[in-house]
C-alpha cells in the first residue's frame, strides 16, 4: 500500500547532472539495509516494481497453496509485505475481505481467523470442528473417516430395509398360511354340515316311509311281478301293459294298500271281476282278473284288509293280480313307483 512517509535521500552521486547530462557521473552504489528498505510514496514506484511484483507473486502462491489444501505450510514463513503504486493499491479490495486471505495477514494479531491459521498447519483444510474436536489434524484421514461411516451407514439401512422386508414377508406368509387353514377348516366344517343335513334328511324320509308303510301295504303276497307298467306286446288293446302284473296262485288274499272306500265291485270285460277303491285324496286303485270278491260298493276298508282273491278271470293268460293306480284326474301312473313311494319294497 501507499505510504505518506518521505523517502530517504539517495546517494550524492545520484544528485550530480540531471537525467539528459551526458557528462553525468555515476558512482558504485553498495546497497545497505537502509538503501534497500521497502521505499513507499508516488514519486519512486519505478524502482519497487520489480519487487513488488515478486511479492505478489509469492501471496499468490501461498493462496493458492491454502486453497488446494497441500501438504505446506506457511509457519515457518516470515510475513511478506507488498508494495505496489497508489493508483493500483486504491481498486484493490481489502485482503481481510477475501475468503481464506485475511486468516494469513500477520498486520492484524487480534483476529481469531489469523490465530488459527498461524497455529494450523495446511494439511487441516476441510475438516471439520466436530473433527477437529476429536483431534483429527488430518485431511485425509478424516476424509476416510467420513467414507467409512458413510458406508456404515448405508449398510446399516440396508440391512433395515432387509430386515424390514423379511418380516413383511414372513407376516404375508403366516396370513396366507392363516387363511389357508381357516380356508380347511370352513371346507371341513362345511362337508360335516352338508353331511348332517344329507343324513338328517335321509332319517326323516326314513321315518315318513316308515310311516307310510305303516299306513299302506303290498296288495298280495307269495308272488313275483310278471309285467310291468307301459311294457309293449300284441296282448294288449293298447299296444302296451297298463298296470302291474303280480302272479300268484289262484286264490291268495287280495289287501286294500290304504284305507278307502269301495267305488265299485264287479266284472268288467277283459277285466275280469274289478275292484276299484278310491283313496281319500281321490286315488284310485284297481284290482283286477280276481276268482272271487269281499268288498261291495260304499263299503269302508282298512289299510290291509282282505277285498278279494287271485284269479285269471277276463283277458288273462294265466292266475295274477293285475292293479292300476289312477289319478284323481283319471291319468294312470307306474303302480310300482306309487307303491314304493309310499314306503313299501316290491
Amino acid at each position: 500500500m501507499a505510504s505518506n512517509q518521505p523517502a530517504p535521500e539517495a546517494p550524492s552521486s545520484f544528485r550530480t547532472g540531471s537525467f539528459g547530462d551526458e557528462d553525468r557521473t555515476w558512482e558504485e552504489w553498495n546497497p545497505t539495509e537502509e538503501s534497500i528498505r521497502p521505499v513507499r510514496g508516488r514519486h519512486r514506484v519505478a524502482k519497487q516494481r520489480g519487487l513488488a511484483r515478486s511479492s505478489t507473486v509469492l501471496g499468490v502462491g501461498v493462496i493458492a497453496a491454502v486453497g488446494a489444501g497441500g501438504m505446506a505450510t506457511a509457519q515457518s514463513k516470515p510475513p511478506v509485505s507488498i508494495s505496489l503504486p497508489d493508483s493500483i493499491a486504491d481498486n484493490l479490495p481489502d485482503a481481510k475481505s477475501l475468503p481464506g486471505v485475511g486468516a494469513f495477514m500477520s498486520g492484524d494479531s487480534g483476529s481469531d481467523h489469523e490465530t488459527v491459521a498461524a497455529s494450523s498447519p495446511l494439511t487441516t483444510a476441510g475438516i471439520t470442528a466436530a473433527e477437529a474436536q476429536q483431534g483429527t489434524t488430518d485431511a485425509g484421514e478424516a476424509l476416510r473417516a467420513r467414507i467409512l461411516q458413510q458406508a456404515e451407514q448405508q449398510q446399516a439401512g440396508a440391512d433395515a430395509e432387509a430386515k424390514a422386508a423379511e418380516e413383511q414377508a414372513a407376516i404375508e406368509a403366516a396370513a396366507a398360511q392363516a387363511a389357508k387353514q381357516q380356508s380347511k377348516a370352513e371346507a371341513e366344517a362345511a362337508a360335516k354340515k352338508k353331511a348332517a343335513e344329507e343324513a338328517a334328511k335321509k332319517k326323516a324320509e326314513a321315518e315318513r316311509l316308515a310311516k307310510l308303510a305303516a299306513s299302506y301295504a303290498v296288495p298280495t303276497s307269495s308272488y313275483y311281478i310278471s309285467s310291468t307298467f307301459g311294457q309293449a306286446g300284441s296282448m294288449w288293446s293298447s299296444g302296451h301293459h297298463t298296470g302291474l302284473d303280480f302272479a300268484a296262485p289262484t286264490g291268495t288274499p287280495v289287501k286294500a294298500v290304504h284305507s278307502g272306500t269301495v267305488k265299485s265291485a264287479g266284472y268288467s270285460g277283459s277285466y275280469g271281476y274289478r275292484t276299484v277303491l278310491e283313496l281319500d285324496d281321490g286315488t284310485e286303485v284297481w284290482y283286477c282278473h280276481q276268482s272271487s270278491m269281499d268288498v261291495t260298493a260304499g263299503q269302508r276298508v282298512t289299510t290291509g284288509e282282505t277285498i278279494g282273491r287271485v284269479g285269471a278271470t277276463g283277458n288273462v293268460t294265466g292266475a295274477h293280480l293285475h292293479l292300476e293306480i289312477h289319478t284323481a284326474d283319471g291319468t294312470g301312473i307306474d303302480p310300482m313307483s306309487w307303491l314304493r313311494g309310499k314306503g313299501l319294497t316290491i
